[in-house]
This record gives structure tokens, C-alpha cells and sequence, in this order.
């Protein structure tokens, strides 16, 4: 079966709401490498009324972010993918990830096409919920089904919409 590089930056890390996405066996294997760091800046953003991360594609703005890195099998490369809701909202990527001792290719989840508002939010180097930002991230059993935070991030009209690439 197929190994992957994934860089987690939000929610999945080690002690944030998601994590157990990854710790969760039924999702697939996982293995923890270590933290790691965008050898590029990105905008890194906290968004929308439930506070979430949100990396944009927009290489050379922001910081180069601190997240953590693991070996994923096939499954949960498709689970991740489910929880992202790739390819409709996040898009991945490959990029290069610094560690301690080695430079690796590591897919990571990014939002390609976004209000370029957005840009003007405040960027972080890494993310916490529980971060000194004080907004923690809603859980998604707690969010109204009726507000449809994507268009938000998506913007409302083409000319709202800003592609990085």
C-alpha cells in the first residue's frame, strides 16, 4: 500500500479538536515524523464566525508556518480528503517541509481559490486553539447547518475570487 507526507498546520495537529482524525485507526495508519516548517511563507488565517484555520495558496506572503508531519497510508489520504472536502473547497498540494534534518515533499491542504479580503486578516506562524488570537474553533456539531461558512472564504462573485497560482 502506498505511503504519504502530509503537513498538518490547524486542527489535526497534536492536541487540537481534529487530531483524532489521525489517531483514529479506523481512518487508516498514521505515524507522527515530527514538526515541521513551510520552507515558504504562506497566510496562515483564522476565519469565519467558527474560527477556523485556513492556509492560502499564496506563496511569499505571511510566515513560514510551524506544523507537524506524518507518514499516512492510502486510507487516510481518502479520509483526510473526506474531512477537507477536497477537491470541492480545500485543494492539496505538495511543498517542501523543513524538519530538524531533512527537507521532505509533504501534501498539504490549502485554499486555492478565496476572497482576497482574507489577505488583510491577521497571519500566524503556527495555530492553537487555544492561542493568545482568543478564537477557539468551533466543532462542527456545534455550528448552524443553515450558514454555509464556505462562501465566506469562497467570496460571493468572481471578481471576490483570487487564484494564486
Amino acid at each position: 500500500m502506498s505511503r504519504f507526507k502530509v503537513f498538518v498546520y490547524g486542527t489535526l495537529k497534536t492536541n487540537e479538536p481534529n487530531h483524532h482524525w489521525l489517531s483514529n485507526t479506523e481512518n487508516g495508519n498514521s505515524n507522527y515524523l515530527g514538526e515541521g516548517t513551510t520552507l515558504q511563507k504562506y497566510p496562515l488565517i483564522i476565519g469565519t464566525q467558527y474560527n477556523i484555520p485556513f492556509l492560502l495558496d499564496k506563496p511569499g506572503v505571511g510566515n513560514n508556518v510551524i506544523g507537524e508531519v506524518y507518514d499516512i497510508d492510502e486510507k487516510m489520504l481518502l479520509n483526510l480528503d473526506i474531512l477537507e472536502d477536497y477537491p470541492k473547497f480545500y485543494e492539496r498540494s505538495v511543498i517542501p517541509i523543513k524538519m530538524k534534518t531533512e527537507v521532505l515533499d509533504c501534501w498539504t491542504y490549502f485554499i486555492k481559490r478565496y476572497n482576497a479580503e482574507l489577505l488583510s486578516k491577521e497571519m500566524f506562524p503556527s495555530y492553537s486553539t487555544k492561542g493568545p488570537h482568543n478564537l477557539p474553533y468551533c466543532e462542527r456539531y456545534l455550528r448552524d447547518p443553515s450558514y454555509n461558512y464556505k462562501l465566506e472564504i469562497l467570496g460571493t462573485g468572481r471578481s471576490d475570487f483570487r487564484r494564486s497560482k
